[in-house]
């Protein structure tokens, strides 16, 4: 076998091309855009590729986190998370109406994939500590104008709690130790609670409920909701609505009694001051952490 000549350029090891659009790091999304995407070929892009989150070890968790992650800019389609998350379609598809079905991402007029209401709900009830803590001196002051025990509901599911409250020191009294859950099914607090939710929710929550859509309606017209004997026989309340920074209803101010005291027109008589302790409430937690100071009968505009 003859050995090569001297001087005879050595054969090289080809090596495969680089990318067009240059290596690949670990730990990135792969670029977006360089394949037409024969599907939606005028989609535009969903935006630069960022830094995958650092894998917890539960891939179906991280893969739905890298979808609602690419949802961050704005709607997209099925093509455009296949290609900003790298995942297989199928996954995608699959994920994304789980995710669907609990209300975490929904879809636009134009079948694109968005942000859900529940992301919204669940930023609100990161606020209960906050939400609690300015309601005791306002429940206090409520409790003291009206004579009654005052209370603060949120909705959990198909119930509402009591997460805060001033019991009437004395006499006969409704008492609502915190923490007690209650139906939304009756009562002036699942009044509010209910009233302004959407259309589906709302025809979903009057089924088996002791009011009717009049009431619902009233409470809306009004601002504030009534009950007598709704939730247990001779007690009697009176609610207003607590909003979040969206306009969103997030919880509901009461005072219960028995109807002796509060009369078979509780609103006509406590109504003004309850809504006035909801509007302090949304302002402490909304925008003005100040005005919760401001005493019941005053106008928390005013210095």
């Amino acid at each position: 076998m003859s050995s090569p000549r001297a001087g005879a350029p050595r054969p090289r090891a080809s090596r495969p091309a680089a990318s067009a659009s240059g290596p690949q790091r670990p730990g990135t999304v792969p670029q977006r855009g360089h394949a037409a995407d024969p599907a939606s070929p005028a989609e535009p892009p969903l935006g630069p590729p960022r830094p995958l989150h650092s894998p917890s070890g539960i891939g179906v968790v991280d893969k739905s986190v890298l979808i609602l992650d690419a949802l961050e800019a704005g709607p997209a389609s099925l093509a455009q998370l296949v290609e900003c998350t790298g995942l297989a379609r199928p996954t995608v598809h699959r994920l994304a109406s789980a995710l669907i079905h609990h209300r975490f991402l929904s879809r636009d007029v134009r079948g694109r994939y968005v942000i859900g209401s529940r992301l919204a709900e669940l930023a609100s009830a990161a606020g209960d500590d906050r939400l609690v803590s300015a309601a005791g001196p306002i429940l206090l002051r409520l409790r003291d104008a009206t004579g009654e025990s005052s209370q603060l509901y949120r909705r959990q599911g198909d119930a509402r709690v009591c997460v805060a409250s001033a019991e009437r020191p004395i006499g006969l009294r409704d008492s609502i130790p915190i923490g007690t859950q209650l139906s939304m099914r009756a009562g002036s607090a699942a009044q509010v609670l209910l009233a302004w939710e959407d259309h589906e929710r709302l025809v979903e929550g009057l089924q088996g409920a002791r009011f009717t859509p009049t009431v619902l309606a009233g409470v809306r017209r009004r601002g504030w909701g009534e009950s007598l004997g709704e939730r247990e026989p001779g007690v009697a309340s009176v609610s207003a609505p607590v909003r979040g920074p969206s306009g969103r209803v997030i919880a509901a101010v009461s005072i219960s009694g028995p109807i002796e005291r509060l009369t078979r027109q509780p609103g006509r008589q406590h109504a003004e001051v309850v809504v006035q302790a909801a509007h302090q409430l949304t302002e402490m937690v909304r925008k003005n952490p100040d005005a919760a100071e401001h005493g019941l009968g005053e106008d928390p505009g005013r210095p």
